[in-house]
């Protein structure tokens, strides 16, 4: 598995990333969806990566600036035909490694608080990850949970 710094050109990571907003659409309203679009995902501010094997996109994710020491989680993702092969982990041990390179002190996150989003809950808190408040511009809601940890 090779996981690089992706510009979002490629016609396979809009299609990973529509199947990723698709797929939690039926279970948040829209008022409680935060992903990023292809155009936001863009900005300077978010280093986003993808996870290739043998030509094939496995997974992606993504770090966002919120101040000097505080980034956000955003779009991890992997393809559906390549689940519980590492590739989240690996995708996420590289987003904390570069948020920290970057000089982040803390990662956050945001998810959803419904039944099809624990697996997802589970997966951050065996990764260090604990229940915090909203942060950033994110308000209490009752179908988002959020996440922080110190990196």
């Amino acid at each position: 598995m090779q996981i690089i710094r992706d510009d979002l050109r490629g016609p396979e990571i809009a299609a990973l990333l529509e199947a990723h907003l698709a797929d939690f659409a039926p279970h948040s309203p829209p008022e409680s969806r935060h992903a990023l679009d292809l155009a936001a995902l863009r900005h300077p501010d978010v280093h986003f990566y993808t996870a290739w094997e043998d030509g094939e996109l496995l997974g992606c994710g993504a770090f966002k600036r919120l101040d000097d020491e505080h980034a956000e989680l955003k779009s991890m993702r992997t393809d559906s035909r390549h689940l519980r092969r590492g590739v989240g982990q690996a995708l996420l041990t590289r987003l904390m490694a570069e948020a920290r390179a970057a000089g982040f002190e803390r990662l956050s996150l945001e998810t959803g608080s419904v039944a099809h989003f624990a697996p997802a809950r589970h997966f951050y808190a065996a990764a260090g990850f604990s229940e915090c408040g909203p942060f950033g511009d994110y308000v209490e809601d009752p179908y988002s949970v959020f996440m922080t940890r110190r990196l």
